[in-house]
C-alpha cells in the first residue's frame, strides 16, 4: 500500500472514531445471551430483547425473549422461552410478532403465550420485523434476498429481488418498505463484495430505490424524526444518522456485534443491544 494512501485511510478512521463519540450513556443491562434485537411496547412501557443463546441459525430451542423496563431493570429474564434462533421483533395490536428463523412467531404480549406460528418453509434466514398502521408485518430474509409479509393471516413472500442486496433491518413510512442492506454477498456466507445501503420498496408496486450511498454492514434502521434514519453497521459497530439527502454521519462508535437497535423517542432514549458482549445499552439522543 502506498504511503500516502495509508495516511490518508489512518486519518480516516482516527475521525471516524473521534466524531462518532458523541452520545451520553444512560444505562446498561448484562447477562443476556447474543441479543440480537430490542423494541419497544408503547402500550406495557416495557422492552423485549430476544437472546440467540447459541448459533444463529441453529434449531436447538434455547432462544427466550427477555422483559426490560424502560430505565433498564430486566423484568423477567426469559420472559418467553422455547424460540430457536429469535431475531428481529415488532410490536403491534397487543401481539409481539419475533422472527425465528424460518418462522414467525405471534406472542400476547399481555399473557406471553404463543398465540400462532407462521412456517416460511422457503425462507433462508428471517431477520427483521415491521408493522405497517394497518397492522401488516413485514419480514426480512437476509440470505434469501427477500421479504416475506403477513396480511389477512397468510404468511407468504411478499418480493424477492437480487437487487434487495440481503436485506437486514426494515422499516415502515408511508407507501414504503424502508431497508438496511447487509450488502450483496461473495458467496454463502455473511462476506459482501461491496457495503450495504438503505433503499424503499414501494408498497405499491415493489419498485426497489437506493436513498443512501454505500455505509457498511447494516443491521438495525429506525426513523430519525429529523426526514432521516438511524442505522446500525453491525460489523464496524457504528451507528450513523442519515439525513434525508441520504449523506451518512457516524454519532456513536462500538464495538463489531451492534445489532437491531429501537429507540424511544418520548424518552429520547437510544437501545442497541450487542451481540457479541451480551449486553442492551441505552444511550440520550440529542
Amino acid at each position: 500500500m502506498r504511503r500516502g494512501l495509508l495516511v490518508v485511510l489512518l486519518l480516516l478512521f482516527s475521525t471516524l472514531g473521534a466524531s462518532a463519540q458523541t452520545l451520553d450513556r444512560a444505562w446498561e443491562a448484562t447477562g443476556f445471551a447474543n441479543p440480537e434485537s430490542v423494541v419497544w411496547d408503547g402500550e406495557r412501557k416495557v422492552l423485549y430483547v430476544s437472546n440467540v443463546n447459541g448459533k444463529p441459525d441453529d434449531k436447538d430451542g434455547n432462544g427466550y425473549i427477555s422483559k426490560l423496563s424502560a430505565d433498564g431493570r430486566v423484568l423477567a429474564e426469559k420472559w418467553l422461552v422455547g424460540l430457536d434462533g429469535p431475531k428481529g421483533m415488532a410490536v403491534g395490536g397487543g401481539r409481539l410478532y419475533i422472527a425465528d428463523i424460518d418462522r414467525l412467531v405471534e406472542v400476547d404480549t399481555a399473557t406471553a403465550k404463543q398465540v400462532r406460528s407462521y412456517p416460511a418453509a422457503a425462507a433462508k434466514f428471517l431477520n427483521d420485523v415491521t408493522i405497517d398502521e394497518a397492522g401488516v408485518v413485514y419480514v426480512s430474509d437476509l440470505l434469501g434476498d427477500a421479504i416475506w409479509r403477513l396480511a389477512d393471516g397468510r404468511f407468504e413472500m411478499w418480493l424477492a429481488d437480487p437487487r434487495l442486496q440481503s436485506p437486514n433491518g426494515l422499516t415502515v413510512q408511508p407507501g414504503a418498505v424502508v431497508v438496511a442492506s447487509w450488502g450483496p454477498r461473495s458467496g454463502q456466507g455473511l462476506g459482501t463484495k461491496t457495503p450495504g445501503r438503505l433503499k424503499t420498496v414501494s408498497l405499491a408496486d415493489k419498485t426497489i430505490r437506493d436513498i443512501s450511498a454505500e455505509i457498511g454492514n447494516l443491521d438495525g434502521v429506525e426513523a430519525d424524526g429529523r426526514g432521516g434514519f438511524l442505522v446500525s453497521d453491525y460489523v464496524q459497530g457504528v451507528v450513523y444518522r442519515v439525513d434525508h439527502a441520504g449523506q451518512a454521519k457516524p454519532i456513536l462508535k462500538l464495538s463489531e456485534g451492534a445489532a437491531d437497535f429501537c429507540t424511544i423517542p418520548g424518552r429520547k432514549l437510544l437501545l442497541v443491544p450487542m451481540m457479541n458482549d451480551g449486553k442492551v445499552t441505552a444511550y440520550r439522543l440529542p
